[in-house]
């Protein structure tokens, strides 16, 4: 799969292309060009190195959004051991776009929930782009009952714009169906760690994010609503994206200084999407680590954080 450039990465794509006509250059011929490769490598690899520093909040979010980013299945893929996937709610229907089941992460035992949008237009119709139906937050709540019933920790993977506003959505309950959940997170008595892999969404997101350690990739976002969508509200118009994006303080270093997130995992030199691999072996020792510290808990002191950590978000206090 060859790699798709954004606009701002256009300096490093043109070093890229370069690369690539010189190494199809040197096989078809007898001229030795690897010293020269490998001086364009460096290059791109600088290039690379000097625009992923001064990202704006709008690229982060055009990152986030990758086509080529990790999804879901392929953390499960790489990181979940003897993965079981658990489908349908029990009620209506079974969700694509809600990814749940049972695994191993290292030594534990877990449940894992996550949004699954798709590579292709197939596949994204099939999993409706990672938007999930009142089926899809009933499923979640069913694998979370199983999981406080059999003491499992529980892993969510957030990458989604938002939960599905279409009417037949609502006509099967989507706010009760995201509340519910919401409500049921505050209370499982059981670890649960949430990673932001990719979009943050509005209460599409939040509905499988109230947990006791919240970590984000490194070029993720969280957010109550889109930039377009904040954009649409505040000036009327879609195409003020990127200055909502700057306003709303959605990006990984906004949400440290106010303290609603936990941890930080870094991704690859140029984003998630130019290393699989290397990315699942970050979010696995992360994981490994959090959940080692959260399993050594007692239920009643993990449960004491878990509310203190939620009351104190949004938290103001009075000058002296």
């Amino acid at each position: 799969m060859s790699l798709t450039f954004l606009e701002f990465e256009k300096p490093i794509e043109e070093l890229e292309q370069k690369i690539a006509e010189l190494q199809r250059i040197s096989k078809d011929g007898d001229l030795s060009l690897e010293k020269e490769i490998q001086r364009l490598r460096y290059k791109s690899h600088e290039q690379t190195r000097e625009v992923f520093s001064k990202l704006g909040a709008w690229q982060i979010t055009q990152i986030a959004r990758h086509p080529q980013r990790p999804y879901t299945l392929d953390y499960i893929e790489r990181i979940i051991d003897d993965f079981q996937e658990i489908h349908g709610d029990r009620m209506f229907a079974d969700d694509p776009a809600i990814i749940s089941g049972l695994g191993f992460i290292g030594p534990f035992r877990v449940a894992v929930i996550g949004h699954q949008k798709g590579r292709d237009t197939k596949e994204r119709t099939y999993r409706n782009f990672g938007m999930p139906k009142p089926e899809g937050y009933r499923k979640a709540q069913r694998v979370m009952k199983l999981a406080e019933k059999f003491n499992l920790p529980v892993v969510t993977f957030i990458d989604t714009p938002g939960a599905y506003p279409g009417v037949g959505a609502e006509e099967r309950g989507q706010s009760h169906a995201i509340a519910s959940v919401i409500q049921l997170m505050t209370s499982i008595a059981t670890p649960i760690v949430s990673m932001v892999i990719g979009e943050g969404g509005s209460g599409g997101a939040l509905a499988i994010g109230v947990c006791d350690r919240l970590m984000m990739l490194q070029y993720s976002t969280y957010s109550v609503i889109s930039p377009e969508g904040c954009a649409s509200i505040l000036w009327k118009s879609s195409d003020k994206a990127d200055q909502a994006a700057e306003a709303m303080g959605m990006t990984t270093g906004d949400l440290m200084k106010l303290n609603l997130v936990d941890e930080v995992v870094s991704e690859p030199l140029g984003g998630a999407h130019r290393d699989y691999d290397g990315v699942a072996i970050s979010v696995k020792l992360s994981l490994v680590q959090v959940l080692d510290s959260l399993s050594a808990l007692p239920t009643d002191e993990l449960l004491e954080r878990r509310y203190n950590r939620l009351m104190g978000f949004g938290a103001l206090k009075s000058k002296k």
